[in-house]
């Protein structure tokens, strides 16, 4: 529940209207505060506050925050673009759900609603002497809530969209899904076995697997009596020919496989959060981008390397407090994520295109070097055999015989061969 709580928030998030959305009714609810304050003992405490003073702030606050707001929209669609056209386009969401950018425009909005709203009710005289006194001590508050977030904003406004902001974000939101994953190698299930038994249940729909609901297909297999195999991890193109699942039924019960097919949630685009290998590819796309030959940006594909290897680095490494061996889900199978999928959609296209780039190939052979030393046998294998590729693609890309020299002695793999 609380992971499926965490799935629909994550998706609130990436929605630009639920923040302002949810600051409105907050700021609607604050110019009613003041109200109480009449009915209650401040009343006969506080001062008199002149109604010219309170008008004034209110007028001043609903004439200048929705200019604010459309600025900040303005100014976050540039970042918008500026982040799906110098980096990705998968990096998007992430740009969007940019918490202080967010706040900002909710605040802006809220503070326009607030002062609307309140203005409408002071002119009409719903408020008494505690009531004024009480709108004019929220009215500065807001003021001074608007100002601090103006200032903080500015700050993450300019750096919202630069290349490296985007990469960090990317790097993060990966980074996360790779803890939740290492927590839950298997989603809370239990590992799979490698033999397929049951009945296959096929989508209806075309598109990638972004969550799958393990409660509910838990639910399912006590509803039915029957065991689940998990054939499509988050992050799948699944096809109408292709099976989500099995489920192996011991008796002739009729099935409601449709169900089974709600666990799914099928969407047209990947999503970071319960997809590791989505936020590795964000970032190979960033590093094959600035390789191109018109944009020729040697500096971030090695960022995105230098990415790449502090991931790995956090998959590869043992800690036994991130893992959580319990078994939630005792009749539910899910297969582990590949480690060999994961190199190649980090390393393969890195060393494609930036196989003419020698300091490129060179940071490449240092992150294979680091990942052999901190990883198990099956990382070990695959460094290696990425090694190889990267170096025989460097040797057809690159003629200077120097730099081919200087990155041969760089290399996991002759530098194993030679031990």
């Amino acid at each position: 529940m609380k992971k499926n709580l965490r799935y629909y928030y994550s998706l609130l998030k990436e929605k630009l209207w639920f923040k302002p959305l949810l600051f409105c009714f907050i700021s609607i609810g604050s110019a009613f505060l003041a109200h109480i304050a009449d009915n209650s003992f401040l009343d006969g405490l506080v001062p008199d506050i002149e109604k010219e003073s309170i008008e004034t702030l209110l007028n001043t606050m609903s004439a200048s925050m929705l200019v604010i707001a459309i600025f900040a929209v303005g100014s976050m669609l540039s970042a918008f673009s500026a982040a799906s056209s110098s980096a990705t386009p998968r990096s998007f969401p992430l740009i969007v759900s940019d918490d202080v950018s967010q706040n900002a425009l909710s605040i802006y909005i809220g503070s326009f609603i607030y002062s609307i709203v309140a203005t409408v009710a002071f002119k009409n005289d719903y408020f008494g002497k505690a009531g004024h006194f009480t709108l004019f001590v929220l009215t500065l508050i807001v003021f001074a809530i608007v100002i601090l977030t103006f200032l903080r904003w500015v700050d993450s406004i300019s750096k919202l969209g630069r290349m490296g902001q985007t990469i960090q974000k990317v790097e993060k939101a990966t980074k996360e899904s790779i803890v939740e994953r290492k927590h839950l190698p298997y989603l809370g299930a239990n590992p799979f076995n490698g033999k397929i038994i049951g009945k296959p249940v096929y989508p209806k729909i075309i598109g990638n697997i972004t969550h799958i609901h393990m409660d509910q297909v838990d639910e399912f297999t006590k509803e039915f009596d029957v065991d689940v195999i998990i054939n499509c991890l988050p992050g799948s193109f699944c096809t109408p020919d292709q099976p989500l699942a099995y489920f192996h039924q011991k008796h002739t019960e009729e099935i409601e496989s449709e169900k089974l097919i709600k666990c799914f949630e099928i969407n047209p685009d990947r999503s970071f959060l319960d997809d590791p290998r989505f936020g590795l590819i964000a970032l190979s796309e960033i590093g094959s981008r600035a390789l191109s030959p018109g944009i020729n940006d040697p500096g971030t594909a090695i960022a995105i390397i230098k990415s790449h290897t502090r991931l790995f680095c956090e998959w590869l490494s043992e800690k036994e407090e991130e893992k959580d061996s319990s078994v939630i889900y005792e009749r539910v199978e899910v297969p582990p994520l590949s480690l060999s999928d994961m190199f190649e959609d980090a390393f393969r296209p890195i060393a494609r295109d930036g196989a003419g780039t020698i300091e490129v190939m060179i940071w490449l052979q240092k992150s294979f070097s680091t990942l052999w030393n901190i990883g198990n046998q099956e990382a070990k294998d695959l460094t290696i055999h990425y090694s190889k590729i990267a170096f025989e693609g460097a040797e057809k890309a690159i003629s200077n015989k120097h730099d081919i020299q200087l990155l041969k002695e760089k290399s996991l793999f002759f530098a194993l061969q030679k031990s």
